[in-house]
C-alpha cells in the first residue's frame, strides 16, 4: 500500500492529500519549500550512463509546495459536508441512543427535518442508527421525546484533512492534530 503526502502550502496549511510520485514531481522540479516529516520514502529511477549510480528521490510524509498557486485560499470556509465525513465526525455513534456501529448501520440524520426545510449541513445533520432515524422519523428531536447526546459542529480544515483520509501516518497525525480545536471530538475518543 503506497503511502500518501501530506502537502501543506508555504504557510503550513494543509492543501491537499498527493500519492508519492506527485511528491516526487515538485522535488524534482524544486518547489518544496520544506518538509516536516520524520518519515521519508525513496524512489529509485534508472542508472546513469556517466556515474553508473541509480537515481532516487527522498520524500518526506509532509510537505510544504512553494509557489502562490498552492497558496491555501479561504481558509476558513468549512469542508465539503458528505456522509462519509459526518459519520467520522461523530465517530461513528448514534446522537440519540449513544451507541457506537459500523458505517453501513448509521444514516445522516437532519435534526431540522429535511421535509420541513432543513438542510444537510454540518450543523443540521448527525450520525443516528436506522432503529432512531426511523422513530425520530419527520419531527425534531424534542417533539419525538429524543434528546441529542452530542452536538453537531463544523470542523476546521485540520480536522477535515483527518477525517478524509484512513490511512494518516503517525507523523502527519502529529502535525495535523496541531491545528484542530480543543473542543473536537477527535480529540475526546
Amino acid at each position: 500500500m503506497n503511502p500518501v503526502i501530506l502537502a501543506l502550502d508555504v504557510a503550513g496549511a494543509p492543501h491537499e492529500w498527493i500519492t508519492l510520485e506527485e511528491a516526487a514531481h515538485y522535488y524534482a522540479k524544486g518547489l518544496v519549500a520544506w518538509a516536516a516529516g520524520s518519515q521519508e520514502f525513496t524512489l529509485r529511477g534508472g542508472i546513469q550512463r556517466a556515474t553508473g549510480l541509480q537515481s532516487q528521490i527522498r520524500v518526506s510524509s509532509v510537505i510544504a509546495i512553494a509557489g502562490r498557486d498552492y497558496m491555501v485560499r479561504n481558509f476558513d470556509r468549512p469542508p465539503a459536508f458528505s456522509k462519509e465525513m459526518l459519520l467520522a465526525r461523530d465517530r461513528y455513534v448514534c446522537a440519540y441512543c449513544a451507541q457506537k456501529f459500523r458505517a453501513g448501520q448509521l444514516d445522516v440524520e437532519h435534526i431540522h427535518p429535511k421535509s420541513r426545510g432543513g438542510e444537510d449541513s454540518w450543523m443540521n445533520c448527525v450520525a443516528a442508527c436506522k432503529a432512531c432515524n426511523t422513530r425520530k422519523a419527520n419531527r425534531r428531536p424534542e417533539e419525538a421525546g429524543m434528546t441529542l447526546h452530542y452536538v453537531p459542529y463544523v470542523p476546521n480544515r485540520y480536522e477535515a484533512f483527518i477525517l478524509s483520509n484512513r490511512r494518516i501516518l503517525a507523523d502527519q497525525m502529529e502535525f495535523l492534530l496541531m491545528g484542530v480545536p480543543k473542543h473536537s471530538r477527535l480529540l475526546n475518543s
